[in-house]
């Protein structure tokens, strides 16, 4: 049951952020706009409660003006193929977590695991971040959370089912090869962050959900952005900073071909700060705007 666990945190937990319950809200949405083209940017979350009401008028005008919907990976890869890479990148047959952990990360892990009834020896042979990864996804999972029902899941179904056009920024492969090349001191200092803050709680958790939900984008970049990339620059720079660029590059070349419509749906935290999508798409010399 933890191995299927790990699998499918790994999976969903990509942004570790989790939902609010209930209730009605307007998450960060951007207009890029030049001469001939327009991209819509809007901050996702990947795990959701199926009761979270995110949509808004102003994000289904975009999707219906949208030619083509552009996600950071596929949400709908078969199981097995999201089974077979996260044992490849994920699982270190070599070397055992507790080998790499110092005695004091050690000390902070077991409550962790002990709180949910995961013993160490189920997770001795993940790395770093995908066990950081699988402890990131299961406060969401308790409270009901799921991929299945995140943003970025809901609109492939949405687009599939319309027979939109989907594009993708990165391979399901090619995200887990963003964790599985960090620094192992990186990997180790992300699953010390994720352990601290599980024991802590709520520490950020429901400010940063109302945040999301609020579309308060100075909360989100101030608290995790900004903290990572001071605290965490190696990190920030290979899953923010790097990712964001590329992805700017790649939306820059199609809108300078021209004349379509696209909405763009990836993780809020690509969104923020001045090294965000909106920033890397007005240095280009586009028009941004804020939109919601």
């Amino acid at each position: 049951m933890v191995r299927r666990l790990s699998r499918g945190a790994i999976a969903a937990g990509l942004v570790w952020m989790a939902s609010a319950g209930a209730v009605s809200a307007a998450p960060a949405m951007w207009e890029v706009r030049d001469r001939d083209s327009v991209v819509y940017l809007f901050g996702s979350m990947h795990v959701l409660r199926p009761d979270v009401r995110w949509r808004t008028r102003t994000f289904d005008r975009a999707y219906a003006a949208a030619d083509r919907v552009w996600f950071e990976t596929r949400a709908d890869l078969p199981a097995d193929q999201v089974r077979a890479l996260v044992d490849r990148y994920g699982v270190d047959p070599d070397r055992s977590l507790t080998q790499k952990l110092s005695p004091t990360a050690l000390a902070t892990l077991r409550p962790v695991l002990d709180r949910d009834g995961v013993p160490l020896e189920r997770v001795e042979r993940l790395r770093p971040w995908a066990a950081a990864m699988m402890l990131s996804v299961a406060p969401m999972a308790r409270e009901g959370g799921e991929a299945a029902s995140g943003v970025d899941a809901a609109t492939t179904r949405r687009a599939r089912a319309a027979e939109k056009p989907i594009a993708t920024f990165e391979t399901f492969e090619q995200q887990l090869r963003v964790f599985a090349e960090l620094p192992e001191q990186a990997e180790l200092d992300y699953l010390d962050d994720v352990a601290r803050e599980q024991l802590s709680p709520p520490r950020d958790g429901v400010a940063l959900e109302r945040a999301w939900l609020r579309g308060d984008m100075g909360r989100l970049g101030g608290r995790l952005a900004d903290r990572m990339r001071v605290q965490r620059p190696a990190l920030y720079d290979a899953l923010l900073r790097r990712r964001n660029l590329a992805w700017a590059d790649r939306l820059d070349a199609e809108m300078r071909q021209g004349g379509g419509t696209d909405l763009v749906v990836v993780g809020a935290l690509h969104m923020a700060g001045d090294e965000g999508l909106p920033a890397l798409m007005k240095a280009r010399g586009y028009a941004v705007r804020r939109i919601q």
